[in-house]
């Protein structure tokens, strides 16, 4: 049941950190779960400066942003994603619509909406304090991201996608379920070849997060602008990142959610007990994890 990686895959480069802690609560392996997050701050910051190329100054305050942000996280949000993922185990003896599937997204989005909320004011700084020679550094690497993505997925023969796409179905499900059977593989490989997945759209609305940040950037960098505008405008942008301001292409991010919802729904009822079974004692996992976290440990 990994519908969340659909909502925080929309986010750009500067508010991509946003949907970090959330995500690692529940798509990393289970003995991972607490190394992972514990050292998440550390991860997000080499990532940012990946994109930024922090200064002094700047290296400083992230670091401390990013340290509260995950205190507040572990304090605030750990227990009610335990709480999803306890509705989730919940369901997992008995078979699942696409339906029942789906209705845990309002629940992830508002998960992700209350940390993109949290994490707004410190966006915010980190934006008013980029300089040009930073956004020409987020510039570049944005570029080189977009030549990455059209290498991986868009420049695949059909073939090759499909193998791709139904190779991560596997090991993702296979995390949760054990291994699948042929026949259950078979399942996994009839979806993805009727799949709506069209990696050429996915990179034009990759490019038009990428634009949207670098002209919201510009007008907020080091710019005469107060605080409430610059406030309104990242806000705007973290808003169009998490939900594309073009009804097409609204539409068709809540029609691969809806898609995702009926592959695991079709997936999930074609397993066993004994993998009904596993998801359950692995979704248990995840939560004794989370307690834990949520504790200190």
């Amino acid at each position: 049941m990994r519908i969340p990686y659909l909502l925080a895959a929309c986010l750009p480069a500067l508010a991509r950190i946003i949907g970090l802690l959330t995500c690692a609560a529940v798509l990393v392996g289970c003995s991972a779960i607490k190394l992972g997050y514990n050292n998440l701050d550390e991860f997000a910051y080499w990532w940012l400066d990946r994109y930024l190329d922090f200064n002094e100054d700047q290296s400083r305050r992230v670091r401390e942003d990013l340290a509260r942000l995950q205190q507040w996280h572990r304090r605030e949000e750990l227990p009610g994603i335990g709480i999803i993922l306890q509705r989730m185990e919940q369901l997992a003896p008995d078979e699942v619509s696409a339906a029942q599937a789906c209705s845990f997204v309002p629940q992830w989005r508002d998960r992700l909406n209350a940390l993109a909320d949290r994490a707004e004011p410190a966006v915010v700084t980190l934006a008013m304090a980029l300089t040009p020679d930073q956004l020409v550094h987020l510039e570049r690497t944005y570029q080189k991201k977009i030549a990455e993505y059209r290498g991986e997925w868009v420049d695949l023969t059909q073939a090759e996608l499909w193998d791709k796409r139904t190779r991560q179905f596997r090991e993702r499900s296979e995390m949760i379920y054990g291994r699948l059977d042929e026949p259950q593989r078979a399942v996994m490989r009839q979806r993805v070849e009727r799949s709506i997945f069209d990696a050429s759209r996915l990179l034009a609305e990759r490019k038009r997060r990428q634009q949207d940040a670098l002209q919201t950037l510009r007008k907020v960098a080091g710019q005469p602008v107060s605080l409430a505008e610059a406030r309104a405008l990242v806000h705007g942008l973290i808003q169009r990142s998490i939900d594309p301001p073009e009804p097409a292409a609204r539409k068709y991010q809540d029609a691969l959610i809806e898609e995702g919802c009926g592959n695991l729904s079709a997936l999930h009822n074609s397993t066993s007990a004994e993998q009904r079974l596993s998801a359950a004692r692995r979704l248990r996992a995840y939560q004794r994890d989370l307690r834990e976290l949520t504790a200190g440990q």
